[in-house]
């Protein structure tokens, strides 16, 4: 393309401009690296760099984080990574060796560990009474030492996110000073937002108060103890093992004696069981997703993961 001696001229002034205008503006450090094992966390710790950066993800889509094997890739996301966002290694234990080996060069947000959070200890067997609901854990009393007590889901209580939201910033913070700003006003809005959907997710369940259901497995205590639902049971204590003959005779007895409705599957999951089950006790199927599997990760994957699950247990459970 011809251009004129003129506009030659000034591309030659800019050009030497160039360096005297980069030495002019202040230098920032670099935004750090962040990895997020799981997709909540993945959205939450999105809410906080929005504008400033993007985590990376590991365990994506119908992927589980119980029994998940690291890929090259995971394992260079991790190798670069300056904070890494996790529950704790005894729940993503397929992290534990990875970030141990960085050491001092990465820092570990676990988010059990976090003061103030909302902890239950994992209910057992298959099928619950009104006792075996949501025993609080003494979490600042026992530590690290104990956390094979605790049931790592603790994302699906908004009010325990509010305060992921905060420790995110406050991490974020540190390792880059220069975007405090913005990573403080991002997760203002998230914890308002947050805490609108709350109120909005109370008003939409109370009327599911009472009516009994069973789960694939025991994802949802901090869900059902926010709102008042009442489960029946799980069909699986580890989702990587089929249940019993004998625990499926005991669920399906329950579900026919608390009349319940609906038995809930999980996406991550075979199907079939669950479908055995509601089959045997005359109930409906409907679909539960913790992690939000089928949702686009990013900032807008935690609110509408909340209130997928809302949805889902609405339209099976409010059901004539």
């Amino acid at each position: 393309m011809w251009k004129s001696p003129a506009r030659i001229a000034r591309i030659g002034t800019l050009a030497l401009a160039a360096p005297l205008f980069a030495l002019a503006v202040p230098a920032y450090a670099e935004v750090p690296q962040v990895v997020a094992s799981i997709q909540p966390l993945h959205s939450l710790a999105a809410m906080v760099m929005e504008g400033v950066g993007e985590p990376a993800l590991l365990v994506r889509g119908t992927a589980s984080e119980h029994g998940y094997a690291l890929k090259p890739s995971d394992m260079r996301a991790i190798e670069t990574a300056k904070l890494a966002v996790i529950i704790d290694t005894g729940y993503e234990t397929f992290l534990a060796k990875p970030l141990k080996a960085r050491g001092d060069k990465i820092v570990t947000l676990a988010m059990a560990d976090l003061p103030g959070l909302t902890v239950f200890e994992p209910r057992e067997g298959g099928v619950w009474e009104a006792h075996d609901h949501h025993h609080k854990h003494d979490h600042d009393a026992h530590g690290h030492d104990h956390h094979d007590e605790l049931d790592g889901h603790v994302w699906l209580d908004p009010h325990n996110a509010q305060l992921m939201l905060s420790a995110l910033e406050a991490e974020l913070s540190e390792l880059d000073p220069a975007n405090a700003a913005t990573y403080q006003r991002n997760a203002e809005a998230a914890r308002a937002k947050l805490a609108v959907l709350d109120g909005e997710l109370k008003t939409k369940l109370a009327p599911l108060a009472g009516k009994s259901y069973v789960v694939f497995h025991d994802a949802y205590q901090y869900f059902e103890a926010r709102y008042g639902l009442t489960p029946a049971g799980s069909i699986t204590v580890d989702p990587d093992r089929s249940p019993s003959a004998k625990r499926m005779a005991a669920l399906k007895d329950k579900l026919v004696a608390a009349k319940a409705a609906c038995v809930f599957r999980e996406p991550q999951f075979p199907a079939a069981i669950v479908d055995t089950l509601a089959k045997s006790a005359n109930a409906r199927v409907g679909l539960l997703d913790p992690q939000g599997a089928a949702l686009p990760p990013g900032p807008a994957l935690y609110p509408a993961l909340l209130g997928n699950l809302a949805d889902s247990l609405t339209k099976c459970l409010g059901t004539p």
